[in-house]
């Protein structure tokens, strides 16, 4: 996760897809909620909130490949 004085970037984890988006752009979230769910080597891998902040921006769709490190979203703190 990667983060500048007002935002905040979650970045992938690991190599996977996008299982489920669990968050809506302009949602309240607190540091740990999960904002989305990605799916490798069929295990389900919650993504949460580095910070407290809004949603700012999804940067991914479900069902979307993603590399490891890959930015998924953007919290505006």
């Amino acid at each position: 996760m990667t983060h500048n004085k007002h935002h905040h970037q979650v970045l992938a984890p690991l190599t996977g897809n996008i299982w489920k988006i669990t968050a809506k752009v302009g949602d309240s979230v607190s540091e740990g909620d999960t904002i989305l769910i990605m799916e490798s080597m069929k295990m389900e891998i919650p993504v949460e909130a580095g910070r407290d902040g809004k949603v700012e921006t999804l940067l991914v769709q479900e069902g979307q490949a993603v590399s490891e490190g890959q930015p998924l979203a953007v919290i505006h703190m």
